[in-house]
């Protein structure tokens, strides 16, 4: 069944100082109910740029020229059209009253502890899976659509990049990545609000595949490429930081192996993880030849790490160049 919601309403009703504030935008007050910042939407470097009235329920960034209401605030961020963002917004998301106003003013003026990101409650529409930029990075058609990651051509975040979904270990949406397909800075563009540290991507594939190791990889495509080999428990860090709040996750897990990047920072992070699960479970480390990454290994090759599971040392042979 079709959601329906009345967008008018949902404008005159819901506040955007709570969708401020689940987004974690960082604003200064200014004025009575008027605050400003750095724009979530295109992330520019004006510290002032973005202002926010949670009187009137509107917002306008001098820099970019983004404006509008609630419903374009989502809109903008998330690289969505206008109508999949309200049935959430008006159900999950609607008028919080004073106190998330308050909690977003304490925010303007203070340190907040960060929490699980929420769900989002809509999907990106308009991705194309089948895009050209996926072949020569060695995912299939079937891969990219079995994770929703395909070329975003809506205007937003997210335009002109490669959208890569981000569930939660509820199957819940909590945000997307946006990859850049010639290399320009950022590379990645995560919504405002996203906090790396409280999620591994794939961690729900991953336990539902029922086994008693768990392989970690540093990047998307890493884990794409992984799980297309047919090494179903996988999990991404997304990127060479991992945090203790990740920790649990791994713990769940008798077996940990560890194929982070050939490089210094994946070595780092690689002995980092080590040192710290291994009084817990059991951790193996691969090292990749120097500049490697796992996505660029052949498929027989990275078919092998299932035999590291029989193995007894806790740091293997680096496996060589991928040819």
């Amino acid at each position: 069944m079709t959601s329906w919601a009345d967008l008018a309403a949902i404008k005159r009703t819901v506040g955007l100082a709570p969708l401020l504030h689940r987004y974690q935008v960082e604003l200064r007050r200014s004025g009575r109910d008027q605050y400003r910042g750095c724009c979530p939407i295109h992330r520019g470097e004006g510290r002032e740029a973005f202002h926010a009235n949670l009187t009137r329920n509107i917002f306008h960034c001098f820099s970019c020229g983004a404006d509008g209401t609630v419903l374009d605030s989502v809109a903008a961020m998330e690289g969505c059209t206008l109508r999949e963002p309200a049935p959430a917004t008006a159900g999950g998301n609607g008028h919080l009253g004073r106190s998330a106003a308050d909690a977003l003013r304490r925010k303007a003026t203070g340190y907040e502890k960060r929490t699980m990101p929420s769900p989002l409650g809509f999907q990106l529409r308009g991705v194309d899976s089948a895009h050209p930029y996926l072949t020569p990075r060695g995912i299939d058609h079937r891969t990219a659509e079995e994770f929703g990651v395909g070329f975003c051509v809506r205007p937003g975040l997210f335009c002109g990049r490669l959208a890569i979904p981000i569930h939660n270990t509820r199957g819940e949406l909590v945000a997307s990545c946006g990859r850049t397909l010639d290399g320009t800075e950022p590379r990645y563009r995560f919504p405002p609000g996203f906090t790396k540290s409280e999620i591994m991507f794939n961690l729900l594939r991953a336990a539902a595949a029922s086994e008693p190791t768990v392989l970690v990889v540093e990047g998307f495509f890493d884990c794409l490429k992984v799980h297309q080999a047919g090494i179903r428990s996988v999990v991404a860090l997304m990127g060479a930081a991992w945090y203790e709040s990740q920790q649990p996750a791994l713990e769940q897990f008798r077996r940990v192996i560890l194929m982070l990047d050939g490089d210094a920072a994946g070595r780092r992070a690689g002995a980092n993880i080590a040192a710290r699960l291994q009084p817990r479970c059991s951790v193996w480390v691969i090292q990749l030849a120097a500049y490697t990454q796992p996505d660029q290994l052949p498929a027989e090759t990275t078919r092998h790490v299932l035999e590291v599971r029989t193995t007894t040392p806790r740091y293997c042979a680096a496996l060589g160049q991928a040819r």
